[in-house]
């Protein structure tokens, strides 16, 4: 173990330099005009991934992007771990606010500048690092691996479903390994056990069948951004409370004894609003902030269109106005079902003036991970391992939906061994990953590996 450590230790600098040349390239999913680095950041993990000495590594293609996968199974009887990741990345918008190319990696003290950094090229490549030290070390690994890179996490993994049901011989494990969250501080890692679902829909509101100028028809035709800003503002009670009937029927309640668990985390909330930049959090009271990061459902507004907005003035009613709205959800809330009730709520508060429609664009189911199993244990004594610290147990905010599609397609529990930090600025401006996590990942995860023969 010492060697393999040392190994991972001595190739810091070629770790980096090899994590800067992946992240160059913009392999943004959700843009048309980005598939060629879509495709080309797949062919460069393959080849990566095949110096390694991986075997059997292939890109497979899909409808929409590729699925690079590998594996080493030279350690018979001994268990099998599937590690996830994405090399798919958000959009780099708004450019000016970045300090630097987002797609230039740039190291400024102890953190690594770039789109994709911490979500999540750099975090799955901590284990292509940790199976390296392994294979340059011994030739050998504790326990057979293989790999499941995709290209369409940040677009809601829709390919993926159909790739593992067309290869479940191949993709058959014990457990899988995901790296795709956050810890709780540089010094304190964490174990996630509990990640919200989604529901994202689009909400569309007609007003005219044609833009109006405003002298003309202000005041006897309802504006669709008026419309929709006040059908906005029903969609919580004064308290912050979602307001569709029925969205809270089937949420699970927090045991006394989670919510006691969820109080001792280390938590400051001046420092979340200096981290978030704003002057005090908002919620339903009845739950602290800590619960309603991770264990309460959600509804945002995460985008509005509609109108003139570019520079000058144009006095205009618009036609049409549209809002992009997500529901983060919690066990046992249905995403379709929770689409309904949106849908079916929005009805209600339509005005009669303007006509509404809700287009659904993803789903992602809820999960609640066992934390009594072996594997679970392995991570917990390699974050010791590697941080020197004991993690904590916590549930996360966002979602992650291939953990419910492994359980629901091969019967598979997931570990979520995260490294990024909550300030990450992940999906925004400036995003980063701290390097000394980025080595300590590696480090934990060399543990990992070696600890999972050890639980079984």
């Amino acid at each position: 173990m010492e060697n393999i450590l040392t190994q991972a230790k001595d190739a810091r600098e070629a770790q980096l330099q090899e994590l800067i040349e992946l992240l160059r390239i913009p392999s943004i999913s959700t843009l048309p005009d980005h598939r060629p680095q879509i495709a080309e950041a797949a062919q460069w993990l393959a080849a990566h991934m095949k110096a390694l000495g991986l075997e059997e590594v292939e890109v497979y293609p899909t409808e929409r992007h590729p699925v690079v996968y590998g594996q080493w199974l030279g350690a018979p009887g001994q268990p099998t771990v599937l590690i996830y990741g994405h090399y798919d990345v958000q959009p780099a918008d708004p450019l000016e606010q970045w300090q630097s190319d987002p797609f230039e990696p740039q190291v400024r003290g102890d953190y690594l500048y770039a789109r994709g950094a911490a979500d999540d090229k750099g975090q799955l490549f901590v284990h292509l690092k940790a199976i390296e030290a392994y294979l340059k070390s011994t030739k050998c690994l504790p326990v057979n691996v293989k790999l499941l890179l995709e290209g369409e996490e940040e677009i809601g993994s829709t390919s993926l479903p159909q790739f593992i049901a067309e290869h479940q011989e191949l993709l058959q494990a014990d457990i899988v390994l995901i790296s795709d969250s956050h810890i709780l501080a540089p010094d304190q890692p964490s174990i996630v056990y509990g990640l919200r679902g989604m529901t994202y829909v689009e909400l569309q509101v007609q007003g005219p069948d044609h833009d109006l100028h405003s002298g003309s028809y202000g005041g006897a035709v309802h504006n669709p951004l008026g419309a929709l800003a006040t059908m906005i503002a029903k969609l919580h009670d004064e308290k912050g409370r979602v307001a569709i009937p029925g969205f809270y029927d089937r949420v699970r309640p927090l045991s006394e004894s989670e919510r006691a668990e969820l109080a001792r985390l280390p938590y400051d909330e001046a420092a979340f609003c200096r981290e978030a930049g704003i002057s005090a959090t908002w919620g339903d009271p009845d739950y602290t902030a800590l619960e309603r990061l991770g264990a309460r459902p959600t509804l945002d507004v995460n985008g509005l269109l509609g109108g003139f907005t570019g520079a000058g003035a144009k006095t205009i009613i618009p036609a049409q106005a549209m809002a992009k709205i997500s529901m983060r959800l919690v066990p046992d809330q249905e995403p379709h079902e929770i689409a309904q009730l949106f849908e079916s709520y929005i009805k209600q508060i339509t005005p009669l003036t303007v006509q509404s429609q809700v287009r659904a664009i993803h789903f992602a189911e809820p999960a609640l991970l066992r934390r009594d199993i072996p594997a679970m244990q392995a991570a917990r004594q390699a974050y010791r391992a590697g941080f020197g610290t004991e993690p904590l147990f916590t549930r996360e905010g966002g979602s992650i939906p291939v953990v419910t599609l492994f359980k629901k397609q091969l019967g598979l529990d997931s570990i979520l061994m995260g490294f990024g930090l909550p300030d990450d600025r992940l999906h925004s401006p400036n995003e980063r990953f701290y390097l000394p996590n980025f080595y300590r990942g590696i480090r934990s995860s060399i543990y990992f590996l070696q600890a999972l023969t050890e639980e079984g």
